[in-house]
């Protein structure tokens, strides 16, 4: 597996685990934190909502995002659920796939991300993912923990993604631009 790979595979490990970068030892000042467009449930339930609340969702996005090309598809709803694809292309060659799966569950919403390496070999072991529960709906922003979808007023998306770097432990927050491609 290339450096490359690893990293981001490190760096999906914070939105799984939820861990987020810890004070900094005493006697040193710390960087003023950025202000993300992502929350986290921090203990919080999560709010109802019912699938409906993404349906505009539905459809194929592509951007950019991670220094690459990105695209997304999802699905309409069927049987309570709707399925998403996501890819990442960098000098024309994949890098990582995902599965999604955006379900309601308990009244609310959660997102399940299953990562696949070019080959198609799972990140997860063979029964996981990554989940995302919903924190919060504010208008056109949906916030996910760690995560959230953006609806812009010309009708394109910006995605973004709390990240934690595995070789230094900050955390930062990735912007995903996307329009609808179809």
């Amino acid at each position: 597996m290339n450096r490359s790979l690893i990293a981001v595979l490190g760096l999906w490990i914070l939105v799984a685990t939820g861990s987020l970068a810890q004070a900094p030892p005493a006697g040193q000042i710390a960087a003023p934190a950025p202000v993300l467009h992502t929350e986290r449930l921090e203990g919080r339930p999560s709010p109802p909502a019912r699938l409906e609340t993404m349906a505009w969702l539905v459809g194929r996005w592509i951007g950019e995002g991670l220094g690459g090309e990105v695209e997304e598809v999802w699905s309409p709803v069927r049987g309570g659920q709707m399925m998403g694809m996501f890819r990442l292309v960098k000098k024309d060659q994949p890098v990582f796939y995902e599965l999604m799966l955006l379900v309601e569950e308990n009244d609310s919403l959660v997102l399940k991300v299953k990562h696949f390496q070019p080959d198609f070999t799972a990140w997860e072991e063979k029964t996981g993912f990554v989940s995302f529960p919903l924190v919060r709906v504010d208008g056109d922003v949906v916030h996910f923990n760690g995560l959230a979808f953006a609806r812009q007023p010309d009708g394109s998306l910006k995605l973004y993604l709390q990240l934690r770097n595995p070789e230094t432990g900050q955390v930062r927050e990735e912007e995903f631009r996307f329009r609808r491609a179809s």
